[in-house]
């Protein structure tokens, strides 16, 4: 394994080796990193829909709530963990993948019904449905004029 060359033919030497040494010096100080996941936030008549990206974390490792107008999305990364409670850290050749803790927050519009606020997860996407308050239509009256 110590022969492992890993090649991106497309890169600018420069580049890479720029990339190369910041990855190494946070990787060797032991520094956390915070990677936040990608979503995607959209609406429709009915509601808001917030899609994440969450690969390799389970529907157990996420946690969602909404507090004081604010819906957080956290998770603590099993990894991370393990590695705490052991205190050994393997010695990695190659290290691409990682798993790590994130929180993002989100401040609600106003009209929302937090009540009724709905999450699925599936495929490493969590879906969250933030359903609308529906606006209260003018009373209509009739005046019969005589």
């Amino acid at each position: 394994m110590k022969y492992v060359v890993t090649r991106n033919p497309g890169a600018v030497r420069a580049t890479r080796d720029f990339d190369s040494l910041f990855n190494s010096l946070w990787n060797d100080w032991g520094l956390p990193t915070t990677k936040a996941p990608s979503v995607d936030i959209w609406e429709d008549d009915t509601s808001y829909v917030l899609e994440a990206e969450l690969p390799g974390y389970s529907e157990k490792d996420v946690d969602v709530h909404v507090d004081k107008h604010v819906l957080k999305i956290s998770s603590l990364c099993e990894a991370e963990k393990e590695v705490k409670e052991e205190k050994v850290s393997p010695n990695y050749l190659i290290r691409e993948r990682s798993c790590t803790s994130f929180e993002r927050s989100f401040a609600l519009p106003e009209g929302v019904d937090e009540e009724k606020i709905e999450g699925t997860f599936k495929n490493g996407v969590l879906t969250i449905s933030i359903p609308k308050i529906p606006a209260k239509q003018p009373k209509k009256i009739d005046v019969k004029i005589k």
